[in-house]
């Protein structure tokens, strides 16, 4: 190899390692910008009747979105009753039993689909689904939405994670006599457990702050969630009516209701990686 060109390999190795570090800089430039903003505009709305009261009617000021933040538990824990299992499970068919076959190729396609499909349109189709044929809104309706968004994120997370566990581990264990259903159960969840949370973490992350279903399924509402067979308060819509609102009361809870989704979903995560670092260890 002559001097010249070792020269060009190297300069293009330097501008695409450059190029690589400018993209990481960009990006979480913004995301220290994103934090810092909602950090500092919603923290001023933080206080203990942000928590324990109900919103104030059109111009009074005061009160709290304690009825959306309850509502927004309810129907993201609804969604992952209903999601995450049902993800588990075709990402375990995708990756143990179907694998190469034609019906699980036609799955893998629609999983795919169905992350790129915009979640205005989901909301829209669970409207149709129940909203209309029932005639008002409803939390669960909501919550189906959200299961919907969920479903492919955890299937094919599942996929990918059990797919990493070599063969050979289940080979030993189905030599051994012990059923497929108990293998997959009992020891590749387990090899996989890291990647799994990891998955159901960021579809609980993907819907958290999903506004356009629950506008066409939950809707909001001024009171507590007593039933989720009504419109029900959640955070996010509770944040879209306020921040288009006039009234700088509502602005500054709107930015104290983004600061508490974005720090929930934040201090989640980290939780989750260190408290399952420390049960490994």
């Amino acid at each position: 190899m002559t001097e010249r060109a070792l020269w060009k390999r190297k300069s293009i190795d330097i501008a695409i390692k450059g190029i690589s570090v400018l993209g990481g800089i960009f990006g979480l430039f913004f995301l220290v910008w994103i934090l810092y903003e909602v950090l500092v505009r919603g923290i001023s709305a933080i206080n203990l009747d942000f928590f324990i009261e109900l919103p104030q009617p059109i111009g009074q000021t005061g009160g709290g979105l304690s009825n959306a933040i309850v509502g927004t538990v309810y129907i993201t824990l609804l969604a992952t009753v209903l999601g995450v299992p049902v993800g588990m499970l075709a990402g375990v068919y995708l990756s143990e039993s179907g694998q190469h076959s034609h019906f699980a190729e036609w799955v893998r396609f629609t999983a795919n689909i169905l992350m790129g499909t915009p979640s205005i349109i989901i909301g829209v189709f669970v409207y149709t689904l129940m909203v209309v044929t029932v005639g008002h809104f409803s939390g669960i309706a909501g919550a189906i939405a959200l299961a919907i968004i969920m479903l492919p994120v955890v299937a094919r997370t599942t996929e990918d994670m059990l797919q990493m566990i070599p063969n050979e581990i289940r080979e030993s264990a189905l030599a051994i006599g012990i059923n497929r259903w108990r293998v997959t159960l009992q020891i590749l969840f387990r090899s996989a457990r890291s990647g799994l949370i990891t998955g159901v973490l960021l579809a609980i992350a993907r819907v958290s702050g999903e506004t356009a279903p629950l506008l066409f399924t939950a809707l909001n509402s001024p009171f507590w969630p007593v039933s989720l067979n009504d419109a029900t308060a959640n955070l996010t819509v509770t944040i879209f009516n306020y921040a288009m609102s006039p009234y700088t009361d509502w602005q500054r809870m709107a930015w104290g209701a983004s600061f508490l989704i974005t720090f929930a979903v934040l201090i989640l995560n980290i939780f989750a990686r260190i408290g399952f670092r420390e049960k490994r260890g």
